[in-house]
């Protein structure tokens, strides 16, 4: 006998994953037992969270390989049951013990290259270029004026600023490449990198620096105006959107050195390094704040070239996926 649409539909409903279970299922005997399906679907899809329990004699937060602060995320650390059934991956270092951080992996760390040239700058030439050079420029003095030399929280707010472009950039590059149906080059993986990166960076100095309230609220004003000012800008002109992002990592060189002399000279506390920064670029244990910055600023250089790559490519008059993209460029 065939059964009406609005029957099937009733028992798809109401059977759930059963229907589709090895056991055959009469018609009947699941409309006789609608009631108790129902409560049972409920409470199969529902989270439960539970605590993670942990002999650590009560200490709350995680430390990391070298014995500092947890990571921010880890705190109050649950564990998560779901009918889904995706679990957590139990990721261990080499040397067996647990990984700690919920936000990088230990195949996306790595050891930054100080090697690289810290004094390349590219000479505006065009009137784009020098327009993108003087804004730059410009948004430096009410920077110096706020900040004055308290550093630590100079760099945060940099952070926070530094890893929106590669956001947008790759997100615009990303859409575009759906609309035409073609390949990238690799370049929305190597913006979003780079935006990762700097968001790192920003993980690492909340560690060191804790900002005031006044200080959130003018992180949350600038990312909002400074993300729709960037993504209008690449939209329009995507080779003065990088060339404007190579000239900020210049002024970021620029900051970080000044940072690393209020180290040698004492008017900054050289503290052990966050532990995040330590699993992150690979540090040795004994790391300290002066290290980190000499990473960071090594980060800061790499990303200055690859902006400045990105718009000379544009220059030329290619395409951005003409050009393999500079992936894993540290």
């Amino acid at each position: 006998m065939m059964m009406s649409r609005y029957g099937a539909n009733k028992v798809m409903v109401i059977s759930g994953p059963r229907l589709f279970s090895s056991c055959a299922v009469s018609p009947n005997h699941i409309l006789k037992s609608r009631v108790p399906a129902i409560r049972g679907l409920r409470e199969f899809s529902k989270m439960t969270f539970e605590k993670k329990k942990t002999e650590d004699n009560g200490n709350q937060s995680e430390k990391g390989s070298s014995g500092g602060k947890g990571d921010q995320g880890n705190k109050g650390e649950q564990l998560i049951v779901s009918y889904w059934g995706v679990k957590p991956m139990k990721i261990t270092k080499d040397d067996g013990t647990e990984w700690k951080w919920s936000c990088f992996r230990p195949w996306e760390t790595y050891k930054a290259d100080l090697t690289i040239d810290l004094k390349k700058h590219h000479v505006p030439s065009t009137l784009p270029d020098k327009l993108a050079y003087w804004t730059v420029k410009s948004l430096r003095w009410p920077t110096d004026l706020f900040f004055q030399r308290r550093y630590g929280c100079r760099a945060m707010m940099l952070e926070t600023v530094a890893a929106v472009p590669g956001m947008v950039g790759g997100m615009l590059v990303h859409c575009k490449s759906l609309r035409r149906f073609e390949q990238s080059g690799g370049w929305i993986k190597a913006l979003l990198e780079e935006a990762e990166n700097e968001r790192m960076h920003l993980m690492t100095f909340m560690e060191v620096a804790k900002p005031n309230w006044y200080e959130r609220a003018l992180v949350i004003a600038v990312q909002g105006v400074f993300f729709n000012a960037y993504f209008l800008g690449y939209i329009i002109s995507p080779k003065f959107a990088h060339r404007m992002v190579g000239y900020l990592e210049e002024e970021a060189i620029h900051s970080y050195t000044e940072f690393l002399k209020e180290l040698d000279n004492g008017n900054i506390e050289n503290v052990p390094a966050p532990a995040i920064a330590i699993d992150y670029w690979r540090l040795p244990a004994d790391a300290t704040l002066r290290d980190v910055v000499m990473v960071v600023r090594a980060d800061e250089a790499h990303h200055r070239d690859v902006n400045h790559y990105a718009s000379d490519i544009h220059y030329q008059g290619r395409e951005l996926k003409e050009a393999p993209a500079p992936i894993g460029y540290h």
